[in-house]
């Protein structure tokens, strides 16, 4: 695998145009995610196939199948019915892996991400925003108030632990057979806290150190999304190697934020806090090989929509990638 630039296509809105756009602007690869309907327990390789024969057609990879959306609330809260959703996803691996697809990705939350309203930004753009305190006051970080007004179940920092244990090890095997990285992205915000009656435990690189060495496997693997990093706190330069010196970083959602983990902006890829050369010279000395990704940017001014986001974001990473990896 070489490093490439890939970006995302939706599974129901893969045509030529959407295809060619994105080969258009440079991009070499596409992640899409996994149809939720798939999660039926049935062999769903030829799908997959197709679509990836689709992809190719238009110069494109198919570089990843995205398994976020699958259902696993049941395997989370560790409920009656998980059986089924684990059966579903080992069904979903190997088909991924058959159509020769080597990665897939996900998240293992209580209750999925939490952001306040929009802030203001450069050109009339609007920033997508986390502050903890304006949180609080809505009353989203308690059981009651659940995400966005919407209760869920409440869940502890060691029932987590224990349904991803009971999940990774069911599921590990299975993604090795297959030729498959499974790769966690982190909480966003990736806050210690509880946010609507869920402990989170994808929200620092020592848990991220957990999680690898609860399951030994080269399939456990890391979503390392760079912004989520960034909101941590911490000095994403040395958690781009604690991480990737491990050869965990399956894939990299590369952009930036602005702020503190409790209080924070996402901004444009060349206006955050971190120097984006520097980490993606960090990549390359780390040995990193694989996907990078735009993944969030903000919403531009009204008459223009968010492909034109990417371009412009995917620009930037294309011109990084020539200059550090010189593809």
């Amino acid at each position: 695998m070489v490093a490439q630039l890939i970006d995302q296509a939706r599974w129901d809105d893969a045509g030529s145009e959407k295809l060619n756009f994105l080969k258009a602007i440079g991009v070499q690869g596409v992640i899409m995610r996994v149809p939720p309907p798939f999660a039926d327990g049935e062999d769903h390789t030829e799908d997959f196939t197709r679509m990836k024969r689709h992809v190719e057609q238009h110069g494109l990879e198919l570089s990843a199948l995205h398994c976020g959306n699958l259902p696993k609330h049941d395997i989370v809260y560790g409920r009656e019915g998980r059986e089924r959703q684990l059966k579903a996803w080992q069904a979903i691996v190997r088909g991924i892996g058959a159509a020769g697809v080597g990665l897939t990705a996900t998240t293992y939350q209580g209750i999925g991400h939490f952001r306040t309203p929009s802030a203001d930004g450069r050109g009339g753009s609007k920033y997508s925003t986390f502050r903890m305190e304006e949180l609080q006051e809505r009353g989203g970080t308690s059981w009651e108030g659940g995400h966005q007004g919407r209760p869920t179940d409440p869940i502890s920092e060691d029932e987590m632990w224990a349904s991803i244990q009971w999940f990774y090890e069911r599921l590990m095997p299975v993604a090795e057979e297959a030729g498959v990285r499974v790769c966690l992205h982190p909480d966003d915000p990736p806050v210690p806290d509880p946010l609507g009656g869920a402990a989170r435990i994808t929200s620092s690189i020592e848990q991220y150190h957990r999680v690898f060495d609860s399951v030994p496997s080269e399939s456990n693997a890391m979503l390392f999304c760079q912004g989520c990093v960034a909101e941590m706190g911490v000095d994403v330069y040395d958690a781009i190697r604690s991480v990737g010196q491990r050869g965990k970083i399956g894939l990299v959602h590369f952009r930036d934020v602005r702020g503190t983990p409790y209080d924070f902006v996402e901004t444009y890829i060349d206006e955050g806090q971190n120097d984006m050369h520097r980490a993606m010279q960090t990549y390359k000395e780390i040995g990193f090989n694989g996907p990078f990704m735009m993944d969030h940017t903000p919403v531009l001014p009204q008459g223009f929509d968010s492909w034109h986001g990417h371009a412009y974001a995917n620009g930037y990473i294309k011109a990084l990638l020539q200059i550090v990896y010189g593809k």
